[in-house]
């Protein structure tokens, strides 16, 4: 994730304060040249730097602790609420008739931003079309219209057409039925004099509702000189950070924030037209800090299990909590999973478990890896068992078991690990039934708990546990 560093360069600094009641200067200034640290090297510019750490620096001298709070979630809260002021606000982007202009340099995710969009208006109840108007980059064509098809929207261009300008205004005609137009624009290596002229004059031609700037998260300190250009142009109000699934700084995000006094609208989270989210400053902030994010956690499980019933229409996640839990539910509940995105991602959205000093920390590098193979060998050992057998599998015998491995191509320990996994969520679910809304509610309310880094974990929670 973007400025991941910070949070573990946090970890020690702050677990050294555990137990403390109050701050001394030493210990605030470590905590401040760990920011600086990692802020300098996730690209973020020097003067705003120096801003927030001096900030952090007055306050965690000069402010009491509130009676009950530790010197260290005391500091952690003020880390956090200057982090989410240099952040900024997030982009407004109301969910009515419009017309978005994408801008940015070749290769910075325009295209695929466009779809990505387009699909996220398309889950809120709007018609999106896709405007695309690069004569420039060969295939630009081909892939708008792939990515288009895959998020299910409508699209418009022109292979045959030389003016970006005609496509333009030609797109926003032939898709005038649309509530949400995206018009994409072509990139160039670098700001050459003629793509500014060429947006120049689309945006003239579409009179968009907001221009937005496209930036991968490894721009650096370039995004200064090109988001005060395109700035300069047509007018930036806001921006989108793309490619954040890598290991992208970030940090020039927010300096391009800063230099044309906007936001940031959206986050490119993967290669995946559903790999984009709103940003939200202070869920964003929690979640580098290990403190996780319910409010997105929450929208993906929703959008998650929405997905999973369209791919099985005769399936209700509910029926899980009234009669036997089967094999056929387990495999339902993985697929909702994978939905939701990658696992350390939705890690991250679990107070307690991602950021600085959460328990993934703890974790080898390739335990998500090693999570997501194990998901896909136990659908597959799935695919090799008889309806009879999805259905109760505490009727498997060793037989069964040795049938199953051979036909799946796995060992018998992991097909009998399957059968364990599966005993052990139907154990947990068991505990849910007949379980009333208050005691529900109570539940919820520990599980958000803990935030910081905090958390009581997840054991148990499906089958992603070891």
């Amino acid at each position: 994730m973007v400025l991941d560093d910070l949070g573990n360069s946090l970890r020690d600094s702050l677990g050294k304060l555990s137990g403390q009641s109050r701050v001394t200067e030493e210990d605030v200034e470590e905590i401040v040249k760990e920011i600086q640290r990692s802020l300098l090297q996730a690209d973020v510019e020097v003067s705003l730097v120096m801003e927030l750490s001096d900030s952090i620096k007055e306050r965690a001298l000069e402010e009491e602790s509130p009676a009950g709070t530790s010197a260290r979630d005391h500091v952690l809260s003020i880390v956090y609420e200057e982090m989410v002021a240099l952040v900024g606000d997030s982009t407004e982007i109301p969910l009515e008739e419009q017309t978005i202009l994408l801008a940015g340099l070749q290769g910075s995710g325009k295209t695929t931003t466009a779809a990505k969009m387009a699909w996220w208006f398309s889950k809120k109840g709007l018609r999106p079309a896709i405007v695309q108007t690069d004569t420039f980059r060969p295939g630009a064509y081909d892939q708008a219209k792939e990515m288009a098809g895959r998020a299910e929207v409508d699209f418009y261009g022109d292979p045959d057409e030389e003016d970006p300008v005609k496509i333009a205004r030609d797109g926003l005609e032939a898709t005038s039925d649309a509530d949400v137009h995206i018009v994409d624009t072509a990139g160039r290596h670098a700001l050459e004099d003629d793509l500014i002229d060429e947006i120049e004059d689309i945006e003239r031609a579409v009179d968009p509702d907001r221009n937005l700037l496209v930036l991968d998260a490894a721009i650096g300190q370039g995004a200064k000189d090109q988001a005060s250009q395109f700035d300069d142009s047509i007018g930036i109000e806001g921006v989108i950070v793309t490619k954040l699934d890598g290991t992208a700084k970030g940090g020039g995000a927010l300096t391009a924030v800063n230099e044309t006094d906007s936001s940031i609208a959206f986050l490119g989270t993967g290669e995946e037209v559903k790999n984009i989210e709103r940003f939200e400053p202070s869920g964003f902030i929690s979640r580098l800090l290990g403190m996780g994010d319910l409010k997105q956690l929450t929208e993906r499980v929703e959008r998650a299990m929405e997905e999973t019933q369209e791919e099985e229409e005769d399936w209700d996640p509910e029926d899980m909590l009234k009669g036997e839990f089967t094999l056929k539910d387990m495999r339902r509940q993985m697929q909702a999973m994978n939905n939701m995105g990658p696992l350390d991602q939705v890690m991250d959205m679990i107070p307690g478990m991602g950021g600085g000093g959460g328990l993934m920390d703890e974790l080898p590098d390739d335990a998500m890896d090693v999570t997501q193979d194990r998901m896909r060998s136990f659908e597959v050992i799935m695919d090799s068992m008889t309806e009879a057998e999805l259905e109760n599998p505490r009727a498997i015998g060793a037989s069964q078991v040795e049938r199953i491995a051979k036909g799946s191509g796995k060992d018998e320990e992991r097909v009998r690990e399957l059968l364990e996994q599966h005993k052990m969520m139907s154990q947990t679910l068991k505990q849910f039934q007949g379980m009333g809304q208050g005691n529900m509610e109570r539940m919820m309310k520990k599980m958000q708990g803990g935030g910081g880094g905090g958390g009581g974990g997840m054991g148990g929670m499906g089958p992603f546990g070891d």
